[in-house]
């Protein structure tokens, strides 16, 4: 597939290391040009192109930009055919994208999304650690895989999200529509706890949807207060184990 991707932070640049091995055709790009690409991004074949040309020609598009930007891609979208499969990682914490009432008040962050692009969305690589993501990627079939779900409303979106998904070494769990995805939105049990396909399924319909936000921020504070200035100090074993501690009771 052709496959563009907007955005090259830490989950956007592990998508563009694992999917060119794939045999897909990957563009990124970044808001501040592709000659800033870092070429540690490019090595597997992924081409660095301005973010008109990676939404142009596309079969999918990955968003992985921070959530309060995401109404300012609308307009870059504009002429992008409505079968396309574009496809959100981001999550919403009002400490970093300053706040949103829709969400304060309890809209699904994957509504908002959609509801802001104008257009159906697929939602995933957003319940994984960036680090779980960069090194935790195992073949298909490896008994300790971990799981990620996905949501969509489209079966299309759905499939080819699933596919991506697995291709990037990980199991994919279908956790239903964009309504539903307020399950693996921060402070779910399933979000960022690295857990098996099994697992997620036991756990999913756990969640307790008005618990959410204060779980989420419970975490913000503990790893502020762990960071103390210095996320490098924060090792992912730590970020795992608090989340499952604060997620999954």
């Amino acid at each position: 597939m052709k496959i563009g991707i907007l955005g090259v932070g830490h989950i956007g640049k592990t998508l563009a290391l694992t999917l060119p091995d794939s045999g897909h055709k990957v563009e990124v790009a970044n808001s501040r040009g592709p000659e800033t690409i870092e070429q540690a991004a490019l090595v597997t074949g992924a081409e660095p192109v301005t973010a008109e040309q990676a939404v142009k020609g596309k079969d999918v598009i990955i968003l992985s930009i921070p959530f309060n930007r995401i109404p300012e891609i609308k307009p870059l979208l504009a002429e992008v055919p409505e079968d396309v499969t574009i496809i959100d990682t981001s999550n919403y914490y009002p400490s970093r994208d300053n706040n949103i009432p829709a969400i304060d008040e309890g809209q699904v962050e994957s509504l908002w999304v959609s509801e802001q692009l104008g257009r159906p969305i697929a939602k995933a690589w957003n319940a994984i650690g960036y680090i779980s993501f960069e090194e935790s990627g195992k073949p298909a079939g490896s008994s300790d895989r971990i799981a990620i779900p996905i949501a969509a409303d489209r079966d299309q979106d759905r499939k080819i999200t699933m596919q991506l998904v697995d291709e990037t070494g990980f199991d994919a769990f279908d956790a239903g529509s964009l309504a539903d995805s307020w399950r693996q939105q921060p402070g779910s049990p399933v979000y960022c706890t690295d857990l098996s396909l099994h697992e997620i399924e036991e756990l999913i319909d756990t969640a307790e949807k008005e618990r959410l936000p204060k779980r989420r921020d419970l975490a913000v504070a503990a790893v502020a207060e762990r960071a103390d200035g210095e996320m490098s100090s924060v090792d992912n074993k730590f970020l795992v184990g608090l989340n499952r501690v604060l997620y999954i009771m």
